[in-house]
């Protein structure tokens, strides 16, 4: 898992989270959406919570790559 994480180019993942975090631009972000409805307490359905997760776990990947980086002095 930690070589993939190596091999993947830190702009290309950087530009990847940002279009799929602010995926759909118009009327307003879904993960804008999502984290307002879970600091709501409205997040309930799955699809919503689907959504959370969809929209959030290219930013967690750029998290993990940016601390492998440090780990390897890449940073």
């Amino acid at each position: 898992m930690l070589e993939f994480l190596d091999k993947i180019p830190l702009t290309g993942l950087l530009l990847f989270a940002i279009v799929l975090g602010l995926a759909p631009f118009f009327p307003e972000p879904h993960l804008v959406e999502k984290l307002r409805m879970l600091a709501q307490g409205q997040l309930k359905k799955p699809i919503d919570i689907f959504d959370l997760f969809w929209h959030t776990w290219p930013i967690v990947l750029v998290i993990l790559k940016l601390i492998r980086m440090r780990q390897t002095g890449a940073l």
